[in-house]
């Protein structure tokens, strides 16, 4: 049976644009030239190669073309987010999307919703540009990155409620640290509109003010699937997030933006907790074997410091005994020689000194008169004297 037409049974003359005398204005040509064309080509992939790459108010103007026809295409700025990155010239591409017109230029475009490169130069291209803004801003620098707090009250953990992630932190946490608080900040973690719903849960985590660590992650996955933590706005958020933060995402072999800018990475959400509270049991176990390397090594310094005094103590009283020997051989010799300039040794050997009454020293004969009384200094007393006689003079043997 052969396809009924629109105007199957109408009368030519009320056909639009079928007579002369029914025509048809270019606006009504080209409106329904773009309904024919988005009801016959609602989506489809088509496969060719990138030329005449124009930016425009923000949105991608370009062409598709093979060896032997080419197709205008567009790519509206509401439809960039499902896209990594524009495409380069001569890139060869997949492109999903609808044929439409464009009434006011009479036109047909390709618009396109999805392009996929061929292997993965589109996300890698997007994360090259990504990586080296990072990068020129300084928020790769491991030099920024913050020491994580060593036993923190409570620990917040931004990922999918239904994620195997939460379950692993919370096991990890309750083994560890029994005593520390987790609060969940719940978020899609991947599929449009994950980047942003984690920046939000991010900024739910700052307005509640409580946490003092951050896990960020999601388990494994495909590349799409973590796609979202290539985002250089949720980056940017990490990197400024004034609480420190520990990316888990993925497995040990993945690697995203949020991984490089993040204050630590862990391989997995086990690992992440593991690495944001300490190991209470094995703490107190460091600590009593800390205790007593403390109290052996108090122990072993007061029996080194004890033999050392006894040491000490030995030594000073043999050089003190030297020293009383040495200073007391000095004074005897001393005392020796002030005996000797000494007048009572003199006086001792059988000499005399004569001294007047009031004690002066009589040293010369003119000193003496007749009757003149004086005392004589003897070695074991005085002897009181009286003057006889004129004194002599002195005479040589």
């Amino acid at each position: 049976m052969a396809a009924r037409t629109a105007y199957e049974g109408v009368t030519p003359r009320r056909i639009p644009g079928a007579t002369k005398e029914n025509p048809v204005s270019i606006s009504q040509l080209t409106e329904a030239t773009k309904t024919v064309l988005e009801s016959s080509f609602p989506g489809l992939w088509v496969s060719g190669e990138v030329s005449d790459m124009k930016k425009r108010n923000g949105h991608w103007y370009f062409c598709l073309r093979d060896n032997t026809a080419r197709v205008s295409c567009v790519v509206w700025a509401g439809d960039q987010y499902r896209i990594p990155a524009a495409p380069d010239e001569g890139m060869k591409v997949l492109a999903f999307g609808g044929m439409t017109a464009w009434p006011a230029g009479g036109s047909m475009q390709f618009r396109i919703k999805r392009i996929e490169a061929e292997g993965d130069g589109l996300w890698r291209k997007a994360l090259r540009i990504s990586y080296n803004k990072l990068k020129a801003e300084g928020l790769l620098d491991p030099a920024r990155k913050r020491v994580l707090p060593v036993a923190p009250r409570t620990v917040a953990v931004v990922t999918s409620a239904q994620g195997a992630a939460l379950h692993d932190v919370i096991a990890v946490v309750k083994r560890r640290c029994p005593g520390t608080e987790v609060v969940l900040s719940a978020c899609k973690v991947q599929g449009d509109g994950s980047a942003q719903d984690i920046v939000i849960a991010l900024d739910r985590v700052l307005r509640w003010g409580s946490a003092e660590v951050v896990i960020i992650g999601r388990g494994g996955g495909s590349r799409e699937d973590l796609w979202a933590f290539n985002d250089e706005q949720l980056a940017r958020a990490i990197a400024g997030f004034p609480i420190p933060v520990i990316a888990a995402i993925g497995h040990e072999t993945d690697t995203t933006l949020c991984d490089l800018v993040a204050d630590h990475r862990a391989p997995t959400p086990s690992a992440a907790a593991e690495a944001a509270v300490p190991d209470m049991g094995q703490l107190r176990r460091t600590a009593i074997a800390f205790d007593r390397q403390m109290r052996s090594s108090i122990a072993r310094r007061v029996r080194v410091a004890r033999t050392q005094l006894t040491k000490t103590a030995s030594t000073l009283s043999r050089n003190a005994s030297r020293t009383v020997d040495t200073r007391r051989a000095r004074i005897a010799g001393a005392g020796g020689h002030l005996n000797a300039l000494s007048p009572l040794a003199t006086l001792s050997r059988g000499y005399a000194v004569a001294r007047s009454q009031e004690g002066t020293a009589l040293t010369r004969r003119a000193q003496f008169g007749v009757g003149m009384p004086f005392n004589v200094r003897l070695a074991d007393g005085t002897v009181p004297s009286v003057v006889a006689g004129e004194p002599e003079a002195l005479t040589e043997p």
